[in-house]
């Protein structure tokens, strides 16, 4: 008897199983929504230096009132790009010239110009605050919290990717601690602090008085967020049978899907960056409070020898799911029984070393680390910088969201006809194509651009639910969280060096995208040579996972005898 034989037994697809992904997939959305909340945020509107004339109330009396604001600016700033006021450069005195209707605006160049020096005056029309603008008052608990003016913009215009890019180092930071703590502390533990650590930071980041400070926020928030994530899906794996594995796991990557809509409504309904991050901020609270319900995965328990505790769990699993009688039969001889192979085996410690122990787990942990590098890379690299796309974000955005729903959904029906290994290598390689078809299309085919971007992020969508599910199943029990870790710190990685990636277009505009096209294609092709996993048990030890390879030799050689006599 092995742990899916007592999995069998307690339920490993009924009310428990339903309730824990409930509970489990829901704060996953306000993970999205944290990740992609600075496309918002962060954006940067219009913005001119401040002039007197224009923008200081005691001035407009010495100004002809005859004169409208469209004279005082073109008096004041400089015409810029696309012959819009300049957004870094004013002039230094008043070009009354520029008012004869025989000097013609291009003789500005000749006139001294300097920066914004007072600072810069920002179009509200569509958030009335941004990080990169003054932000508004926030009134809470009866004290007023001033959010201080950053002005990420001309000089400091390279804060804004720095932030992006401290946030997703620190996704990076998270992979590599969480995943080992949660082997050695268990998965519960580790998701309730990342739950605790997710709001009070989150929280915290709404008040942040100074730019560095939002910046170490945002850090620390991604490493929880990591921690979240992680675990939310080790738990669902680890608890649920081997046929509804697939069913479970689609719904925690729809929860990304989900929460990428949801950031978009929220942020169409509040356009001040305080407030949307209190709003994303609140439901963490909770997700901490009812944490402490959810029971530690009794596989980790078992595997690493608390018995007891192990069998707490099952029997209160078996109680939920309407088998309490069958719980009750359980006992520690039994667990002994089913797990003596598995405790056995566990004696030898287990470290990230332990994923190149043998040529099957190098093959394995190579492999699938540059799938989820892939995804990182190459999703993060696209969807950072929504405002690039176009104008208007919430469209584009929602977009993402919406599509990236069918292609999940279609990935579960997708995984039990295809398998594991060739969805895959089939979801990163289309994704690639799609986005290298981008480089041929034209730049005035704006609408086809977006369609070919889109296609390409659904389809890494794919990529994602299956990447989820096919790590967890190709490493034991032992090594699951160290593998899951070291897969996140290589999307991580990825994603940190996705948007640096676009720098590259400042010399050649199609390079971007050739690198991010061609890099899934590759992996794609790599994560070919991959074992396939439909319907088998989740390997508890590495001796399993060499039984499995044995045993796939043998039928192999089985049916290659078998077909050789029959051609004879």
């Amino acid at each position: 008897m092995a742990f899916s034989e007592l999995l069998d037994i307690v339920g490993g697809l009924g009310r428990f199983q339903a309730l824990q992904t409930v509970a489990l997939v829901a704060p996953i959305l306000w993970v999205t929504s944290h990740s992609m909340i600075e496309n918002f945020s962060a954006t940067v509107p219009s913005h001119r230096c401040w002039v007197s004339l224009l923008d200081n109330n005691t001035a407009q009396v010495s100004v002809p009132k005859v004169l409208d604001p469209g004279t005082l600016l073109t008096i004041s700033i400089p015409p810029g790009p696309n012959n819009e006021p300049h957004r870094c450069r004013r002039f230094r005195q008043p070009q009354w010239q520029l008012l004869n209707t025989n000097t013609t605006a291009t003789n500005w160049s000749e006139a001294a110009t300097e920066p914004c020096l007072d600072g810069w005056v920002y179009d509200h029309s569509t958030f009335t605050s941004t990080i990169v603008t003054k932000g508004s008052p926030i009134l809470m608990s009866s004290v007023l919290l001033l959010s201080h003016q950053w002005d990420l913009v001309c000089d400091s215009q390279a804060l804004k990717p720095m932030a992006q890019f401290i946030y997703l180092a620190g996704m990076l930071v998270g992979a590599a601690v969480y995943g080992p703590a949660s082997d050695r502390f268990g998965r519960k533990l580790v998701l309730t602090w990342s739950y605790l650590q997710m709001a009070v930071l989150s929280t915290a980041t709404a008040f942040a008085p100074t730019f560095p400070v939002y910046c170490l926020l945002r850090f620390l928030l991604a490493c929880a967020l990591v921690g979240v994530m992680m675990n939310t899906a080790t738990l669902l794996i680890e608890w649920t049978s081997a046929q509804a594995r697939v069913l479970v796991m689609t719904l925690n990557a729809l929860g990304f899907s989900f929460g990428q809509v949801l950031v978009t409504a929220v942020a169409y309904g509040v356009r001040d960056w305080n407030l949307l991050q209190l709003l994303i901020s609140a439901p963490s609270f909770l997700c901490f409070v009812y944490s402490w319900w959810l029971p530690e995965s009794a596989r980790w328990l078992l595997t690493t020898g608390r018995l007891e505790r192990g069998l707490h769990e099952l029997q209160r699993v078996a109680a939920i799911n309407g088998k309490r009688t069958a719980g009750d039969t359980l006992t520690i001889d039994v667990l002994l029984s089913a797990m003596q192979e598995d405790l056995s085996m566990n004696q030898a410690p287990s470290s990230l070393g332990s994923l190149l122990h043998t040529p099957e787990l190098r093959l394995r942990t190579c492999l699938s680390t540059l799938c989820w590098f892939a995804f990182g890379f190459t999703f993060y690299g696209l969807v950072m910088d929504m405002q690039g796309l176009g104008s208007n974000i919430f469209l584009l955005q929602g977009l993402v969201g919406v599509v990236d729903i069918p292609a999940k959904i279609g990935s579960l029906l997708l995984l039990g006809c295809l398998g594991r290994r060739p969805l895959q290598a089939l979801s990163l390689m289309l994704s690639g194509l799609c986005i290298l078809g981008n480089v041929l299309v034209p730049h005035e085919l704006g609408a086809l651009r977006s369609a070919l971007a889109i296609l390409g992020l659904g389809c890494m969508g794919t990529a994602f639910t299956c990447i989820t599910i096919y790590c967890g199943e190709l490493f034991p029990t032992v090594l699951r969280m160290r593998a899951v870790g070291l897969g996140q710190m290589a999307a991580r990685g990825g994603s940190c060096l996705g948007p640096l990636v676009r720098l590259l277009g400042t010399h050649r505009p199609a390079l971007p995208l050739l690198i991010y096209g061609t890099v899934p294609v590759l992996i794609g092709l790599a994560a070919l040579l991959l074992p396939e996993t439909r319907n088998l048990p989740l390997p508890d030890t590495i001796e399993d996972l060499q039984n499995q390879a044995v045993k796939k030799a043998t039928q192999s050689s089985q049916g290659h005898t078998v077909l050789h006599s029959t051609r004879l």
